[in-house]
Order: structure tokens, then C-alpha cells, then sequence
């Protein structure tokens, strides 16, 4: 998410008003800076021939909601009134494609720990984003490495909601990757078996059948993983989607992928030292990924149900 200052974005929603993309600022005190007590959602518009649409918008707006509750925290717009802003703020920034980007968090009042009668700000972005692990990710893969910081257990830190804070675990583990020469971690939870990327759902393939951790191994229900699950079962995949995956059967693998509403479709080529399958892009998830993007971007007039136009 760099180089905003070179991006041809104008407008952000905050709090009711389209402002100034440079405008959209907060108190250097919001709670939500200090305690990390925000929720957000990542978000993809594409381009399709019939205009832009906004993938899975109810879904995420679903979870959007649901990531509030563990906080007791109460976001003072309707749905309604949130679809709106993003379809506005889509159209007045002329994106074609676009990462949306809402989040809502505990703004300035106190800084006590408990956030009291801090109000709860609510802003959308939107804004041009590629491929989010490097242009020749999709088709070549990425290597992977296994990161010595293990993911929060539910029972700690709820997982299940988006949390801003939360993401302090995601950069170490992604940072300690790539000063070690790699694109992008992989995560165990505390039982040491496979959670998750720092900000993707993971996949193992192992003959023909398709693996991906359970909920109860602390990951994040993820929106894109959920897609990529009903695609492969409608090409008729079986698909375990409540399992607990060694460390050790990554390296046995016949392929490995990421999914997230960022990373899309990601395979994984290496993890550690070891080539995973052939050391490329493997041909369950060379299926699985064409379908995802044959979907996204029309090519298919399948599950219109999970596009909402601009």
C-alpha cells in the first residue's frame, strides 16, 4: 500500500462526509491508535464487462459488523448507508478496479484502556492495487517460510474478527520472511500445526484432494477461502475444510496455495528449503485460480449473486 502520494485518489468517506484524500485524518490521541481497538475489511473491485463490481460486498460488510462485537462496539451507520459511501467513493476516485478499504475504530475522547465514551469513527477508501505478492506471483508462486512467531490462540485474542491490532502478529511474521530472502510467511498456532499467512487462508493439496485448516486452528474465516472451497467443490474436489495440518506435511505436499481478498489465488512454490510439488504453479490450483478470475471478472455468468455493481 505504498505510493499514495503518486496515486490519482481525491476522496475518502469519513464519518458521513466525502473529504480530501489528505484531510482524512484523526487525533494523534484516538484510542484506536494506542489499543489497536478498530476492525477493518480488505476488499476488491474488479473490472468487468459490464463496469465495476465489488466482489463478495455483503459478505465482508457481514463480517464487518460481526468483528465489532467481541468490542462492544457500535457502528453508527445502517448497511445501507455503508454500500452507498463505497460505491460512491468508487465512483468519485473513477476506479475501474480498486482495493476498498473500511474500517471502523474507537476515536479521541480518553485514553483509558477501556474505551469508554470514545465515539467509534467509521472511514472508506478505495484505491488501485495489483497484484499484492509481486507481479509474477500468480502464475510462478512464492516462496514461503515457516515464521518462528506463532498465531494468537482464539481463546486469547478473538480470531475470528478483523482486528487492527491484531495485525502487529501478522508484520512480524511477515517482516522476519522477507529478511530471510522470502515473499511471505506461514503461521502455526500455538499447538504448533499450520494456521494460516500473515493475511491469507493456506491450502494443501495432497492426491487430488484439497486440505485447509479448521476455524478451531485460529485462523480468520476467510471470504476468499470460502469462494475458493464451493469452486473446487462444484468441479467436483472433495475438500476438507476443518482440518489440522502438521508443519511437516507442508513439505510433502503436492501443491500449496494462499487465498485472501488481497492475494486472490497465490500459489506457493517453496516453503523453507523445500520445493513444494514440481517447484511451480500446480494444476489444481491453476484450475482453482482460472476459475476464481474467470469469475471476478465475468468471463462466467456464474454466482452473480456475489457481485455488487458500482
Amino acid at each position: 500500500m505504498s505510493g499514495f502520494a503518486e496515486m490519482d485518489v481525491d476522496t475518502i468517506w469519513h464519518d458521513g462526509e466525502y473529504v480530501d484524500w489528505e484531510d482524512a485524518t484523526t487525533h494523534v490521541l484516538t484510542h484506536g491508535l494506542h489499543y489497536g481497538t478498530g476492525v477493518f475489511e480488505g476488499v476488491r473491485a474488479y473490472d468487468t464487462g459490464d463496469g465495476t463490481a465489488v466482489f463478495r460486498w455483503e459478505e465482508h460488510l457481514d463480517r464487518f459488523f460481526e468483528s465489532t462485537k467481541p468490542y462492544d462496539m457500535e457502528i453508527p451507520f445502517s448497511r445501507e448507508e455503508l454500500t452507498e459511501a463505497t460505491m460512491e467513493v468508487i465512483r468519485r476516485n473513477d476506479l475501474d478496479s480498486a482495493y476498498v478499504r473500511p474500517i471502523a475504530y474507537y476515536g479521541y475522547h480518553s485514553l483509558g484502556v477501556s474505551p469508554g465514551d470514545c465515539p467509534t469513527e467509521v472511514a472508506i477508501a478505495a484505491w488501485p492495487w495489483g497484484t499484492y505478492l509481486g507481479d509474477d506471483a500468480l502464475e510462478n508462486g512464492i516462496k514461503a517460510m515457516v515464521s518462528s512467531w506463532r498465531k494468537h490462540s482464539s481463546s486469547q485474542i478473538p480470531t475470528n474478527a478483523k482486528t487492527t491490532g491484531l495485525y502487529v502478529n501478522s508484520l512480524l511474521a511477515g517482516e522476519e520472511a522477507r529478511r530471510n530472502g522470502y515473499k511471505e510467511a506461514i503461521v502455526l498456532n500455538k499447538e504448533g500445526n499450520v494456521a494460516e499467512g500473515p493475511g491469507e487462508n493456506i491450502f494443501l493439496v495432497r492426491d487430488g484432494e484439497i486440505f485447509t485448516p479448521g476455524l478451531s486452528e485460529s485462523i480468520l474465516d476467510g471470504i476468499t477461502r470460502n469462494t475458493v472451497i464451493e469452486l473446487a467443490r462444484e468441479r467436483g474436489y472433495t475438500v476438507h475444510d476443518n482440518v489440522s495440518i502438521s508443519r511437516g506435511e507442508l513439505n510433502t505436499a503436492d501443491e500449496l496455495f494462499f487465498t485472501g481478498s488481497a492475494a486472490e489465488v497465490t500459489p506457493i512454490r517453496q516453503v523453507d528449503n523445500v520445493e513444494i510439488g514440481n517447484g511451480s504453479r500446480g494444476p489444481i490450483t491453476e484450475e482453482l485460480q482460472t476459475a476464481f478470475f474467470d469469475l471476478v471478472e465475468r468471463r462466467t455468468d456464474d454466482h452473480e449473486e456475489w457481485l455488487t455493481y458500482v
